[in-house]
């Protein structure tokens, strides 16, 4: 029987892509421009007790998941035939050399 190659699925990197977003800089810094509040009402955004407003921060450009995770398993998730292990010195080293791989 042949061996099934371990293919991470496309919700955890979807789930990992959402997570970066909502984590980075540039979010906070456009909920900050607009001072927590809806850029379309004028609602603040608030975690009172009773009285939660969730501010949301939407791409005005499409974000392209699908094309995104192909590239992420085109560059970064490839098959486990393409990875090589080392020892952090040896990876320090082999990038010293200035090789241009990954």
């Amino acid at each position: 029987m042949a061996r099934k190659l371990p293919i991470t699925p496309s919700f955890r990197i979807r789930s990992k892509l959402s997570m970066l977003f909502t984590q980075s800089r540039e979010r906070a810094a456009a909920v900050k421009r607009t001072g927590n509040c809806c850029e379309r009402c004028g609602q603040k955004g608030s975690r009172a007790k009773g009285r939660v407003v969730k501010i949301e921060v939407h791409h005005k450009v499409p974000t392209p998941y699908k094309e995104l995770i192909d590239m992420i398993r085109e560059v970064l998730l490839v098959s486990p035939d393409e990875l090589e292990v080392l020892c952090k010195e040896c990876h320090v080293k082999h990038h010293s050399k200035g090789e241009s791989d990954a």
